[in-house]
């Protein structure tokens, strides 16, 4: 017995030993600047995304010391260029780990970076230029357009008419419209209408009072996006028409997943696109400079259907989303 526990203490003094050691080479490495640069909470989703981006910055800093993050944080593309541009002029960084607030103006600032030699990882909304980040970690963009769409064909008669609220022009919106529409081909279902509602609450209310105005008929609503599918809400109340429609929006906002989970009838499904993924965009950035471990290419989280009988798993009451 006193030998077997001999050998126990001589395996986890060593298993402390390398753990120590880790940490001590952690320590004496080279420091290294990564800069994280997201849209303002502006609405939910990016509510939920600002909260996790901090919650892994904090999580990383402690595991790797030798990793300082710089996070910025824009209202608009003006803003969030200028964030750029102070991170490589002050901070100089090594990495960037970017959400475009848009793609077009991102563009060149982001591809100046790259161009100085630093790694560069893109997130979610690409840039309007392929092939210039060196890690691209997105939501299934194409599926979400495309699970939403199956379900309209499913579940509406041909012959219905429907209206689409898209996000901010970016990639990742003609991805979702395009594969939304390339999934009601044939069916006969009608699209009355298209116009951004930026994925904001506000905006989408307005535009969908307008799409009520114009239409004496609409038989359901892709509102692609839960901040813009309660805005779309409010336009149908106002307007007294919640017997008439439905409502799908995407991104498993909890208040919505709560309402399936309780068979609202003018909520029947949603699609998942979590905004954790910018956890899992600066983790994999953060190995790139502390590991061997290979973090070029793309990385793609998949897009699931919620319906009241599996939305009790996608919801998360505690979350900020």
């Amino acid at each position: 017995m006193k030998r077997r526990s001999l050998m126990k203490a001589a395996a986890l003094s060593a298993v402390m030993g390398l753990t120590a050691g880790a940490a001590l080479a952690q320590e004496e490495a080279e420091k290294k600047v990564i800069g994280v640069s997201i849209p303002s909470a502006t609405h939910g989703f990016m509510g939920g995304l600002n909260w996790h981006a901090q919650d892994t910055i904090e999580r990383m800093g402690k595991v790797y010391p030798n990793l300082e993050f710089v996070l910025a944080t824009a209202g608009d593309s003006a803003k969030q260029v200028s964030d750029i541009e102070d991170m490589m002029a002050t901070r100089n960084i090594d990495g960037l780990v970017v959400l475009p607030f848009e793609s077009e103006p991102l563009t060149a600032p982001v591809a100046a970076v790259k161009e100085a030699g630093k790694f560069v990882t893109v997130v979610d909304r690409g840039l309007s230029q392929e092939g210039i980040e060196d890690l691209y970690v997105a939501g299934d963009n194409t599926a979400f357009g495309r699970v939403a769409g199956q379900y309209f064909r499913d579940n509406l008669e041909p012959g219905s008419k429907i209206v689409v609220l898209r996000g901010i022009p970016t990639t990742l919106d003609n991805e979702r419209v395009e594969a939304f529409q390339a999934a009601l081909e044939g069916s006969e279902i009608e699209i009355l209408d298209m116009e951004h509602g930026n994925w904001n609450r506000d905006d989408a209310f307005t535009v969908m009072q307008d799409f009520l105005s114009k239409y004496p008929e609409i038989n359901a609503v892709w509102a692609a996006d839960d901040d813009m599918a309660i805005g779309v809400l409010e336009a149908i109340a106002a307007a007294g028409r919640e017997e008439e429609m439905w409502v799908i929006g995407g991104a498993g906002m909890k208040e919505i997943v709560k309402r399936i989970m309780d068979g609202d009838p003018q909520l029947p499904v949603n699609v998942t696109y979590p905004p954790a993924l910018i956890s899992a965009a600066i983790e994999m950035t953060a190995l790139n400079f502390v590991s061997n471990a290979p973090m070029t290419g793309r990385f793609i989280i998949g897009s699931q259907l919620i319906t009241p009988e599996n939305a009790e798993q996608f919801h998360f009451p505690d979350s900020p989303y």
